[in-house]
Formats: C-alpha cells, structure tokens, sequence
C-alpha cells in the first residue's frame, strides 16, 4: 500500500499551509506526526514560527532535505507547490482530504514522486499503526 510505503520509509515532511492555529486541521495533524516521531517543517510566508519551528515562505526557501510535501491548499493551488517539492528532491506529495489535482499528481508521478491524494496523514498513520487482534 502506498501510504504505508511513505509512512514507513519517510520522516521529514514538508506542511505546506500549516496554520499556527491549534483548532485548525493543519495543525493538528502536524502535532500528531511529530508526536510520533516525523520531523515538520512549516510552510507559511504568514508565519515565523509553528509548533516550536520556523516557518518557511515556501518550499524552495528550507536548507534541509525534505522527504514528503503534505499539502494543505486548495486543488487550484497545488501544482506550483508540485513543481517546487520536484525542484527539491522531495520523494512524495501528500495531498490531504479534500484536495484532488489531477494535473499535479501526474506530473508529480512522471518526476519519480510518489503521490496520494485525498487521504490524511493522521488518519492513515493511525489507521495503519493498529495491532490487529
């Protein structure tokens, strides 16, 4: 399954449109994935700081690698963001519940990346870490 491939192998993930509002989303799947052992970066040019980390502008402005691009923007809004997490080096684009662009998750797939799309990665780490029985 491929959420699990990029649970699994993957650590450093990329929040773009992280909001440094607690009731938001974003930022409760954030605190989760730290919680359990993923290093965030925030993306959010109206942010310094989110969740004890500096916040980038955007992808192209953080110094370190970066390993999954999760997304928290409108449809019509991912494609540049695609096309910067393939200028990185990212390995995958995690598109979260709600936002489906199938432009950008093709040409996502052509660049090598691995994408999913309308799922998320809280729920899907939490969903997948279950012990059966």
């Amino acid at each position: 399954m491929l959420e699990a491939k990029i649970l699994n192998r993957y650590r450093t993930v990329a929040i773009v449109g992280l909001s440094p509002d607690p009731s938001r989303p974003s930022h409760k799947v954030a605190s989760y994935l730290a919680q359990h052992g993923y290093e965030i970066i925030p993306v959010n040019p109206n942010a310094h700081e989110i969740l004890g980390k500096s916040s980038y502008p955007g992808l192209m402005f953080i110094p370190n690698p970066v390993e999954i691009v999760d997304i928290f923007r409108r449809p019509e809004e991912v494609m540049p963001i695609v096309d910067e997490a393939i200028k990185i080096g990212a390995k995958a684009v995690w598109m979260q519940e709600g936002i489906i662009n199938e432009a950008a998750a093709l040409r996502a797939r052509d660049a090598g990346l691995l994408v999913v799309m309308d799922k998320c990665m809280f729920k899907e780490h939490r969903r997948l870490s279950k012990k059966p029985g």
